[in-house]
């Protein structure tokens, strides 16, 4: 008889590894999702991405409001599953969850852990200007990310790569290896290596405030900012009274500092409009003005009109 895997993830980056598992013949018994929410102005409650696709498969969907109460722990213990997967769900589980599949509770992780647990994995590195981060499947524990490691895989993070990209590759890594380390459990031949904790590091969550750039840092560090946020929950800087979001930057190579005061609005030119840093300056490509659509920079130029004295904030 196959062993019956419960399935546990929310948004578009659990997809791949969902089908993944359908696809490569595993007995995906259920899948467990959050709850819809309420969005627009209608306050329409959405579906989460993997309800959708798991309806489409085939397979039944339970969408508990809390994992820990009771109702849903006498589901869980009906379907008894051989193993739990879980990409990137929502919620903590309880010990119960943790310890009751005989193969396990196998979590897909988008970093190279030790480093970077926590709720934002994937923007962290790009932030702090790395050059690798990668995926690691791992063993849960009841602590935050800090199970043994059964799998990990490496892969770069190119100098232009911002988080949307690099979400979707890990999204797709993920699935890949996931299906490697799932067939290693069930047929004995992985088993889980304990993380060094001397090399833990941190991905706190990353609120609205984290995109507000300031000027006054180094070019680079802006850029990284803006890659690490791009598009969402994106960075941004105030024109007047108004947000502009700025979704992709590069950064100039030549230094102009001290010739302008950071955040200083310069020409537009082949690379983007030039504006001044702390060491230097960067040049804005993609941007959206709060009430309008996202757009290349000198669209938006074509509608406003800088003046002289304009000044990103």
């Amino acid at each position: 008889m196959k062993s019956s895997i419960l399935f546990m993830g929310t948004p578009e980056f659990a997809i791949p590894s969902l089908k993944a598992l359908v696809e490569s013949g595993y007995n995906v018994a259920g899948v467990i999702t959050q709850p819809g929410k309420p969005k627009g102005r209608g306050r329409k409650y959405i579906a989460p991405p993997v309800k959708a696709c798991a309806l489409d498969l085939g397979i039944p969907v339970y969408q508990p409001g809390r994992v820990r109460d009771q109702n849903f722990l006498d589901i869980f213990r009906k379907i008894s599953p051989d193993m739990v997967v879980l990409v990137a769900f929502g919620q903590i589980l309880p010990e119960e969850i943790i310890r009751f599949p005989r193969l396990g509770c196998l979590n897909v992780h988008p970093s190279l852990l030790p480093k970077y647990r926590g709720a934002a994995p994937i923007n962290w590195p790009i932030i702090n200007g790395d050059r690798k981060t990668g995926v690691t499947i791992m063993l849960m524990d009841e602590g935050v990310d800090s199970g043994d490691i059964l799998l990990q895989e490496e892969t770069d993070i190119d100098a232009d790569e911002t988080f949307d990209d690099l979400h979707e590759k890990l999204s797709t890594m993920g699935a890949e290896l996931l299906i490697r380390t799932v067939k290693g459990v069930i047929d004995g031949t992985i088993s889980g290596a304990p993380q060094d904790t001397s090399l833990v590091t941190l991905a706190p969550r990353l609120g609205s405030e984290a995109g507000h750039i300031d000027w006054n840092d180094e070019s680079e560090k802006i850029v990284n900012l803006i890659r690490g946020l791009s598009a969402r929950p994106g960075a941004y800087s105030f024109l007047g009274d108004k947000k502009l979001k700025i979704f992709y930057a590069v950064a100039g190579k030549e230094n102009s500092s001290g010739e302008k005061a950071p955040g200083t609005p310069g020409k537009l030119m082949e690379a983007g409009l030039q504006v001044a840093t702390g060491d230097g300056h960067v040049y804005l490509k993609d941007v959206q003005l709060e009430g309008k659509k996202r757009m290349p920079v000198e669209d938006f130029l074509r509608g406003y009109h800088l003046l002289p004295d304009d000044m990103l904030e």
